[in-house]
């Protein structure tokens, strides 16, 4: 069966990832598998849109107009509406790197991040995507995903640092501790340098749906005051979308 028009679209649309954030039309050709014909055409007609956009370099970029169509996916805008006051409290308290984070598939999808003031390597940006098992809202996600996302991902297990966790009975045990104690912490495992620690952010049916965290170079002296900072946080979000405000 020949491929609509609308797969082609959402094909170079797919083409883009964290890592390509910007691509030029030959590369938008071979990373959707399109011909460069069809490519261009395709492409002209999403600029026109506004889904894709042009720099002066030539290359492409996601449009304007795509991303404003994103916050109005629930869980942009509101669970981004019901933490909004909750993470700037929690910036405004420890001067850190703060996370609102969502699972999608085996991924931990940032759909917040407040930057901190004090220099560390923070990978994540609003929008990316990193591993589950290597990073403290990940782990958090993981502790309360089906146990069919729990083994699909124990099966990627992949070194990011020399710190990352990649022995699944290891992994398991942090992931049993996580829901015993109600947080989870990473030492450089997803960037040296980096420590964090995350807790869980309950919806109104009292199901994990979203995971609070806190980037920091050292969790030694603080890690105590930071899990009950995000504890309070993460009620308050819980509270306000049991309110119904949370749509």
């Amino acid at each position: 069966m020949a491929a609509s028009v609308t797969s082609r679209a959402l094909a170079l649309l797919g083409a883009f990832d964290p890592e390509h954030r910007s691509l030029t039309l030959s590369e938008l050709s071979r990373r959707s598998g399109l011909p460069l014909a069809t490519a261009h055409r395709l492409v002209g007609e999403l600029r026109e849109w506004g889904a894709l956009a042009r720099l002066a370099s030539g290359e492409y970029v996601i449009g304007r107009r795509l991303w404003d169509l994103g916050l109005l996916a629930p869980v942009q805008s509101g669970l981004r509406q019901a933490a909004s006051p909750f993470l700037h409290d929690l910036y405004g308290a420890t001067l850190a790197t703060v996370h609102l984070a969502v699972r999608d598939g085996c991924e931990v999808l940032y759909v917040d991040r407040l930057a901190g003031h004090v220099s560390v390597p923070v990978v994540s940006k609003v929008g990316s995507r990193l591993p589950l098992h290597a990073t403290g809202v990940g782990k958090v996600l993981l502790a309360y995903a089906p146990e069919q996302v729990r083994q699909e991902a124990f099966g990627r297990l992949v070194r990011i640092t020399a710190y990352t966790v990649t022995q699944p009975a290891r992994l398991a045990e942090q992931l049993r501790k996580v829901r015993t104690d109600g947080y989870a912490t990473t030492g450089e495992e997803m960037s040296l340098g980096a420590c964090s620690v995350a807790v869980p952010v309950r919806g109104p049916a009292d199901d994990v749906v979203a995971a609070l965290g806190i980037v920091v170079p050292d969790l030694r002296r603080e890690q105590a005051r930071l899990v009950a900072a995000l504890q309070v946080a993460a009620r308050g979000i819980a509270r306000t979308m049991a309110s119904g405000q949370w749509k």
